[in-house]
């Protein structure tokens, strides 16, 4: 057992909650006790930098939070890949199959029935530096569309009342998260590449922790492996489990 409690980071958003509990368990089974701790993206990463939190669950890289982590990469390890997360926008089942595209969403049909606010969430997210740049380089702002950042409460929210009413959205998501476990939403193309890609999610530990967690433990982290698909499931869960 460590000499004290292993502090465990995560970003404040529920599916890096919901990891995190997955890593934690791992260290709890290996006879640790886990402090864990959560904050927004750019502030999780200062902490992980100033060496306030021994584990972060997880830097999505390389797209999304490399530039967070850039700055003291050389002062972590990184363990293993936890899922392999991207960003998208996507629409309800229920939009026209002929709007696949977020240049459909500059034609009549769409002009006619879509809602223009893109409601995100926090501004570090990489979703949220995407859907700007997806903005202004598509010229949606000229036909009305614009994207306001907000807490998850904002963006999930105002999607699933939107499904309620059988209203026309944008959501900007990524996988995994809970709302694709709980609704059929289909992603519209970006051909311009400006989304990020696919990232890898990875668990990082600052190496002056390593000795603290010791080998056993940090090899069977390296081994976690947890898929979109199953993050999305936890995710789903822990929003539905009362506080």
């Amino acid at each position: 057992m460590s000499a004290r409690p292993i502090r465990v980071g995560h970003i404040d958003l529920s599916f890096h909650d919901a990891s995190a509990r997955e890593v934690e368990a791992i260290l709890v089974g290996d006879g640790h006790t886990v402090e864990r701790s959560s904050a927004p993206h750019e502030e999780m990463f200062a902490r992980l930098g100033r060496g306030e939190v021994d584990v972060l669950v997880s830097a999505w890289l390389p797209a999304s939070h490399g530039a967070y982590l850039a700055p003291f990469e050389a002062d972590v390890r990184k363990l293993g890949i936890l899922y392999e997360p991207y960003c998208f926008w996507g629409v309800p089942h229920y939009v026209p199959d002929a709007i696949t595209s977020v240049a459909d969403l500059l034609g009549p049909m769409a002009l006619r029935r879509m809602e223009r606010l893109i409601q995100g969430i926090n501004p570090g997210a990489g979703i949220s530096r995407f859907s700007k740049a997806i903005v202004a380089a598509y010229e949606l702002d000229a036909v009305g569309y614009h994207f306001e950042t907000g807490t998850e409460a904002d963006c999930f929210g105002r999607y699933e009342r939107a499904v309620a009413e059988r209203r026309w959205v944008v959501v900007p998501l990524w996988h995994p998260q809970w709302l694709n476990h709980r609704y059929r939403i289909r992603e519209l193309e970006e051909p311009r590449g400006l989304l990020g890609g696919r990232d890898e999610a990875t668990l990082v530990v600052r190496r002056d922790a390593e000795a603290l967690i010791g080998e056993p433990a940090l090899a069977r982290l390296s081994g976690l492996t947890l898929g979109n698909a199953r993050v999305s499931a936890l995710d789903d869960a822990l929003r539905r489990t009362p506080p």
